[in-house]
């Protein structure tokens, strides 16, 4: 009889009360590590894990296991939750298809620089090579193998004394720059093994910890071209979490234009008297007016990998020229601007602390108009946003079906300073970029991958990343509402996933966009003149459908219909509410010029 047989309504007989497992020892890293939830689905592979967390939790010791309904949900819910918490987000899956279920929502972690530890249940070694059920041994479907190509790291755990010295790894390199996910397969008789080891025999907490070593050479290189530059550019990338608030005080010193990417969007109050808007796919035309300034000599590039969407499709006009200056903490980011004035290398909260601490020592009576930390003070701010929006009629627009223009207006106003917005990709992030403006008090999370207020999935492109990720948020931070922006394709992929939000109790809003299509392609193939095919979904009442899952539903048709919602009691809620929002389907989002759909670029 295994193990997992003995355990009948949560009770464990007595001779196995005294038992340490191997599994035991992985629940206690994750404890030092201060990990609250493993998602997963559970399957017989990786039982022993659940056990070992059953164990656990009866101490009032270690993460509580959220049972996802698709292996690719666990994985966005533990991106979610680090994205919030700065903790390492962890997924887990049973062997065989359980593992392959995984694979997107891995992905999608390492394209996005997510640490992430991801753990399989294997077949167990005398099994292999024999046709077991679910093989995923290097003689079935290697699982090991397929990861290898999206994660840092991905190994098989073949031996009880490689355990500590395997997981230790995996887990130091998901923290080291570039950040991303790793994988450990373990045989469940691996998972089992009995062991002596007590408690841990490395202090991950230290080994984590970002390095803070400074190449004073090159920062005071960087703090030269910036002292000489005469009008200067700061674009803030996903990487700048933690240090937001020094960037801010020396853009603010140094009276510096600020531009965000997609990734930096939440990290900066739209309504700063600097800021001038969105750079890339879906940005705001102040953007490329003020980088076509000739007098614009010095842009600042701050932990952005500059891709496709953060530099506007590559444009060496605007962006990627010799007036460039791009500080990273990951090498690979580096290698995509060679044609830069000066590349810096390094934790960016140590390099702008130090280049805070130069200019005011350089100007010791020079004080900031508007630092980071006076972002909480809403009187100083000013009621409009500093920058020009496209489409200002419709953004105003009354008209049914609402604009969705006019939607991302009114979910900035209503939702109270705070709340997290997390797009999924299609139409919505288009809209979400460029549209939704909120207005928030106090940095969330300081740590270096937060997002911010303003959250989503620009590099893999993941459909229904936000889904996930909305659920790992609200466990995070159960204290702020999260809003899930999300088009009604990406909901007919994973849209049982609600019911993990009902079963958790989370204050999540599905803002569901319902026209009634896959938006993206159908405008992309009007834009891209192909043939219009393929991008026609049914009319459903996705009101309906949230409320036969136990969430409160909503239609919603014109701006007065979303006016008219109690905003504040569906925040106070302890469950998700869904909002159907029947938009004008014929409004074409602002892609911008060069736009890429399923392959085909304008």
């Amino acid at each position: 009889m295994t193990d997992s047989k003995r355990v009948f309504n949560n009770r464990i007989r007595p001779e196995q009360q005294s038992r340490r497992e191997l599994a035991d020892l992985l629940v206690d890293y994750l404890t030092q590590l201060g990990v609250e939830f493993v998602f997963g689905v559970p399957g017989g592979a990786i039982e022993h894990f659940y056990s070992a967390l059953a164990r656990g939790m009866r101490r009032g010791h270690g993460p509580r296991p959220i049972v996802a309904r698709h292996e690719t949900g666990a994985a966005f819910m533990a991106d979610g939750y680090y994205r919030e918490t700065g903790k390492l987000g962890v997924c887990c899956s049973t062997t065989g298809p359980g593992t392959t279920n995984l694979i997107t929502g891995v992905a999608s972690a390492y394209e996005n620089q997510i640490p992430m530890l991801v753990i399989s249940g294997q077949t167990a070694l005398s099994l292999f090579g024999r046709g077991a059920s679910q093989d995923s041994s290097c003689t079935g479907i290697d699982t090991v193998g397929l990861l290898r190509y999206c994660t840092r790291y991905s190994t098989l755990i073949s031996h009880p004394d490689q355990f500590e010295r395997k997981l230790t790894t995996a887990i130091m390199t998901a923290f080291e720059s570039p950040y991303g996910p790793v994988h450990i397969s373990v045989p469940w008789n691996i998972l089992q093994h009995s062991t002596f080891i007590e408690k841990p025999s490395y202090d991950l907490v230290t080994l984590t910890a970002p390095p803070s070593t400074l190449d004073i050479e090159s920062l005071n290189k960087l703090y030269r071209h910036i002292e000489r530059a005469k009008k200067l550019v700061f674009v803030i990338g996903g990487g700048c979490g933690e240090a937001i608030s020094s960037i801010l005080e020396l853009a603010s010193l140094l009276n510096a234009t600020i531009f965000a990417t997609h990734h930096g969007k939440g990290f900066i109050n739209p309504y700063h008297p600097l800021f001038r808007g969105i750079v890339g796919f879906a940005g705001h035309r102040t953007t490329k007016e003020i980088l076509s300034d000739p007098e614009v000599d010095t842009i600042l590039a701050i932990g952005t990998a500059l891709g496709e969407t953060d530099s506007g499709g590559w444009d060496s006009q605007l962006l990627l020229n010799e007036r460039l200056i791009h500080i990273d903490a990951a090498e690979r980011h580096l290698t995509r601007s060679p044609m830069a004035r000066l590349q810096v290398r390094g934790r960016i909260l140590s390099i702008f602390e130090y280049l805070v601490k130069l200019f005011k020592e350089a100007s010791p009576t020079s004080s900031s108009k508007m630092s980071g930390k006076q972002n909480k003070d809403r009187s100083s701010l000013t009621p409009f946003l500093p920058f020009p929006l496209d489409a200002e009629a419709e953004y105003s627009a009354d008209s049914t079906p609402i604009k969705p223009q006019r939607l991302m207006r009114e979910l900035s106003r209503l939702f109270p300073t705070g709340t997290r917005f997390l797009s999924d990709t299609g139409n919505v992030i288009a809209w979400a970029v460029h549209y939704l403006h909120p207005f928030w008090e106090e940095m969330p999370g300081p740590h270096a991958g937060s997002g911010g207020v303003f959250r989503h999935s620009a590099e893999f492109v993941s459909m229904t990343w936000s889904l996930g990720a909305s659920i790992g948020t609200a466990l995070g931070n159960p204290n702020k509402p999260v809003v899930c922006l999300i088009g009604d394709g990406s909901l007919l992929m994973s849209g049982q996933e609600i019911t993990v939000a009902v079963q958790e109790k989370l204050t999540i809003i599905f803002v569901v966009l319902n026209d009634a299509a896959l938006g993206m392609v159908k405008h992309g193939q009007r834009l891209t003149r192909s043939e219009p095919i393929a991008f026609e979904l049914p009319d459903i009442d996705y009101s309906a459908y949230a409320r036969v899952m136990g969430a409160d539903g909503h239609v919603i048709h014109s701006p007065q219909d979303l006016l008219n919602l109690d905003i504040a009691a569906i925040c106070r809620k302890r469950g998700p509410t869904l909002l159907d929002v029947r938009i004008d389907p014929e409004e074409v989002p602002p892609f911008g010029a060069r736009m890429q759909v399923l392959g085909a670029i304008e």
